[in-house]
């Protein structure tokens, strides 16, 4: 059986075909004139193919040695770079990192942390990826992404997650609704009102539902928006009420509405936190960046 070559006699049979010269072939490469054509004199026996034709005064490249070549440039190439993106990464919080993010939470709360995080880690190149909580899970667990933002409570399993904000909510009416006049409102103010909510598979439609058990609203079933900012629109077209997530508010998503905003007491607030897999070899660098998100978001 064959060995495979190793990247010392590729990088010989380049120098080789780039010099077209024994000697200046061993001299680029830093090695005597018998070891580097006693190298290849191996890699021609372990291939079983002819590299190079030699006389006492020239050497002439064979054409499958010059086809072998532009192959192994290629693999020295690869090499190089497979060894630059692991220095890359070797360092703390730099290199690539994929981190998915909840549509509920990540177009509110990253832009305002995003040119901190830059000025703070100028090494990470951060790849963000929006989605839903269960396609961004299933993501996570395959290795496609490092970590995921989301909002909890959901069943994460076995997942580290790393608690950064409570998340409450506002209750948005027209200026004309009976409730616009009211400082706050609690759950029995609103049991059975009927609220226009994300759409299913958005997590905050469950948890705005469920943060007034056993009294409040009920969804809209006429009606399902695909962002928070259809449904701010469609309360401002006086078409129904709905509940906001403070971190989307705070981040000016309502700015440009006439609506009323009016705190909503006893609901319980979801739970912003970052996650990532136990055998995650970035776990101390994630713990970091949750860090630096809780305080940044609280600075």
């Amino acid at each position: 059986m064959s060995h495979l070559p190793s990247l010392r006699q590729l990088e010989f049979l380049v120098a080789l075909v780039e010099e077209q010269h024994f000697g200046r072939a061993a001299e680029k490469c830093n090695v005597s004139q018998s070891a580097l054509s006693t190298a290849l004199k191996e890699l021609e026996q372990n291939l079983g193919v002819h590299l190079a034709e030699r006389t006492k005064r020239s050497v002439t490249i064979t054409p499958l040695g010059n086809s072998l070549a532009d192959r192994a440039r290629h693999i020295l190439l690869d090499t190089k770079a497979f060894v630059d993106f692991a220095a890359a990464n070797s360092k703390f919080l730099s290199g690539d990192m994929k981190l998915g993010v909840i549509s509920t939470v990540g177009p509110y709360l990253l832009p305002g942390i995003m040119p901190q995080l830059r000025k703070k880690f100028p090494d990470l190149r951060l790849f963000i990826k929006e989605g839903i909580t269960h396609d961004l899970l299933a993501a996570l667990q395959s290795g496609y992404l490092d970590a995921v933002l989301l909002a909890l409570p959901f069943e994460i399993g076995d997942l580290v997650h790393f608690p950064l904000f409570e998340d409450g909510y506002k209750l948005a009416v027209t200026p004309q609704h009976p409730l616009a006049n009211r400082q706050h409102v609690d759950g029995q103010d609103l049991t059975n009102t009927k609220m226009m909510l994300l759409e299913k598979g958005h997590c905050l439609q469950q948890h705005a539902l469920s943060a007034f058990l056993p009294d409040g609203p009920v969804q809209d079933s006429s009606f399902e928006a695909t962002s928070l900012s259809t449904l701010v629109g469609m309360v401002a077209e006086g078409l129904g009420t709905t509940l906001l997530p403070d971190v989307a508010i705070t981040a000016g998503l309502t700015d440009n509405y006439d609506v009323c905003l009016i705190d909503v007491d006893k609901a319980l607030p979801r739970e912003i936190a970052l996650v990532w897999r136990k055998s995650s070899p970035r776990g101390e660098e994630l713990q970091h960046l949750g860090t630096f998100i809780k305080q940044a978001y609280e600075g």
